[in-house]
């Protein structure tokens, strides 16, 4: 496949792991509770917060963050009015931010190079932690934890669980 999308501009789900498709749907679930018009970057680091995979989790404690509390504080930040409470969204091109379509190609290109058949969570978090206009990562600078360390964490963790597929942190 030359694209993450099918020609009708859904998002070729084939290539993404159970476990990543579940940070996928669980991603445009925290886009439609937000009251987002589209699914971006901060919905998909909640997606990956919802339903975290081993590396994830290990990501977390390395931080010394409660996933949860994170993910409820991202909820609180990225909360829109200005959108019907009801918007219906999918996985298709129309309702995913220019930055996430750049940021699940560069998952796939990750998935690739370390000869991985699927997308896995642990691609798209460093894709996402690897983005140096990523919102997520700017609320990450703003508590002093830099792109750098998230990154470094990220990759040590998925390290220890690449054969698989705290205490409280305020980002306010």
């Amino acid at each position: 496949m030359d694209d993450v999308f099918e020609n009708n501009g859904k998002l070729y789900l084939s290539l993404f792991s159970s476990d990543a498709v579940t940070v996928l749907l669980e991603a445009m679930r925290h886009a439609v509770a937000t009251r987002s018009d589209n699914i971006r970057t901060p919905h998909l680091f909640m997606g990956l917060l919802s339903f975290p995979d081993p590396g994830v989790i290990a990501w977390g404690q390395s931080l010394k963050a409660d996933l949860n509390q994170l993910s409820i504080q991202f909820q609180e930040l990225f909360h829109q009015d200005k959108t019907p409470e009801h918007t219906r969204l999918f996985l298709h091109r129309e309702f995913l931010s220019d930055q996430v379509i750049e940021l699940i190609r560069d998952a796939r290109d990750r998935s690739c190079i370390h000869a991985r058949k699927t997308i896995t969570p642990m691609d798209l978090l460093i894709s996402l932690l690897t983005d140096s206009d990523s919102v997520v990562i700017d609320c990450f600078q703003r508590i002093g934890i830099t792109a750098a360390k998230l990154t470094e964490y990220a990759v040590l963790a998925e390290c220890r669980f690449s054969g698989s597929e705290g205490s409280g942190m305020d980002i306010a």
